[in-house]
């Protein structure tokens, strides 16, 4: 595609992508999905990353603090909608760092790309005001239907949206399942993008309404049985922007500063250099800057920041 350089600028001012080449952009970036399993192996280093929200002006600080996509590795952990002012525009330009570099950029489901999570939080609505109509929105949660579930780095460090799941106790087990669909709203996909950890002795409903609650026993019992280092996950905010659990067996990454533009929390991403042995180090990044940001002339209002 020869317009790359034009959608960056646009993506870059905050401005419309045109639909005709958002719509070339999503088709290309499922031509490269379809390739993907339902857990990729990756190798070390590389840069994991929590929630982004639609907050497209920190996603570019943390690619400023993290480096270049061109010779920087990144996972991102999910949750690239709703919320924040530039749904649209954060999820193409993770897209089009996903085309331009399909080996060093990797993008996993999260709980918000989901249909019924996303009609409710922004992202149709923010469709309905740059274009018109819904088809955009449909057409995102078809390629979102297409996301990776969970990734394994050195085959050491189990990384997923939400937690783990009862039924999944292995983690060659995910790639049995048929993930091009919309998030079920239970079951092992859906706990997968749902999921929380609790200092809790057994599993629990979650109090989300969806997924499962999972303490220490559980956890241990999961990196016991996949001979695995820790689990990385993002999916709840931490003041933070990190929180480990259950003596460093789990590690939750928040890379949305200032979640919603009001709640003051930090952000971080894990810079994750080595399994043997095992290197890594938490880094925190500033949101950006308030003379940098742009914010759109119109947003939805109704349950956008509940």
């Amino acid at each position: 595609m020869d317009d790359f350089d034009k959608i960056f600028e646009i993506i870059d001012n905050g401005g419309v992508i045109p639909e005709n080449q958002l719509v070339i952009v999503l088709k290309l970036l499922m031509e490269i999905l379809l390739t993907e399993s339902n857990v990729i192996d990756i190798s070390s280093p590389i840069v994991i990353c929590g929630d982004v929200h639609g907050q497209l002006f920190d996603v570019f600080e943390l690619v400023k603090n993290a480096g270049n996509p061109k010779d920087t590795k990144y996972l991102f952990m999910g949750d690239y909608v709703d919320r924040g002012h530039y749904s649209t525009l954060t999820f193409c330009y993770l897209a089009l760092l996903k085309i331009k570099y399909p080996t060093n950029v990797y993008l996993l489901r999260g709980n918000h790309e989901c249909r019924q999570v996303n009609q409710m939080y922004g992202f149709y609505s923010e469709c309905q005001i740059l274009y018109g109509h819904t088809g955009v929105w449909t057409f995102c949660n078809e390629v979102f239907d297409m996301l990776p579930m969970a990734a394994l780095i050195d085959g050491k460090v189990f990384c997923v949206h939400g937690g783990i799941s009862p039924d999944i106790p292995l983690v060659e087990m995910i790639n049995t399942f048929n993930r091009f669909n919309e998030l079920p709203n239970k079951g092992a996909l859906c706990d997968l993008c749902w999921s929380d950890p609790d200092e809790i002795p057994q599993w629990r409903t979650n109090t989300r309404g969806s997924g499962h609650l999972f303490g220490q026993k559980q956890a241990f019992e999961f990196l016991h049985l996949n001979d695995l280092e820790f689990i990385a996950r993002s999916h709840q905010i931490a003041q933070n922007g990190y929180q480990w659990f259950f003596d460093n067996s789990v590690v939750t990454i928040w890379s949305a500063p200032n979640y919603m533009y009001k709640t003051g929390n930090k952000a971080t991403f894990m810079d994750y250099i080595s399994s043997e042995p095992s290197q890594f180090e938490i880094v925190h990044f500033q949101e950006c800057p308030p003379g940098k940001c742009k914010v759109p002339d119109e947003i939805p209002v109704s349950g956008y920041f509940i």
